[in-house]
């Protein structure tokens, strides 16, 4: 199994410690499992039974279709929801709607230019530029970055947003400051 997203890593500790985790096209689990040793209780959903099959001890198994078939979680509630490497756009509406209120979106996927270096190479399954942040503009972006990663080669587009309600408290990271709590990051990055 290959390590957890950096990304992932670095923004996971704004997810309610023991909060529902919804992980998004899971595949192998990096994240599932990762999460779970954390102490979160994690629902992974992908298309792939088999993939999953081995995370069954470890989280709630949602097989599903997420391109051909309804999306499965209507009416429930996550503390975290975690996507990377995956993008089909239809789920940008339903993504934010998963949210419990104080609920952390943390997202990373590849964005146009990954063509010049790998895979994925078509049009369909990458970001245009600032795409993610304005599909996201109804939650508090607490940070974003659009460009290049060198080590291995990609362009992508991630984002931390937070889902804010009657409770929310605004979140506290090493890039917050102690009058404005925090704030996208810079987007030409």
């Amino acid at each position: 199994m290959t390590e957890p997203s950096a990304w992932v890593r670095r923004w996971a500790h704004l997810i309610v410690p023991g909060g529902r985790v919804l992980d998004v096209a899971a595949g192998g689990g990096r994240h599932t499992t990762w999460l779970a040793a954390r102490g979160h209780a994690v629902t992974a959903v992908d298309r792939d039974a088999a993939l999953l099959a081995a995370l069954a001890a470890t989280a709630e198994i949602v097989v599903a279709d997420l391109e051909g078939a309804p999306w499965p979680f209507d009416g429930r509630r996550f503390d975290g929801v975690v996507v990377t490497n995956y993008l089909w756009r239809p789920l940008f509406a339903a993504l934010p709607a998963t949210l419990a209120d104080g609920g952390v979106l943390l997202c990373e996927t590849f964005a146009a230019g990954q063509e010049t270096v790998g895979r994925p190479a078509r049009a369909d399954f990458l970001l245009g530029r600032g795409e993610l942040l304005g599909a996201m503009a109804g939650l508090r972006i607490v940070a974003f970055e659009d460009g290049f990663l060198p080590d291995p080669e990609r362009f992508v587009q991630r984002i931390v947003a937070v889902r804010e309600g009657p409770a929310t408290r605004p979140p506290r990271h090493p890039l917050a400051s102690p009058t404005d709590g925090g704030g996208p990051a810079d987007p030409a990055r």
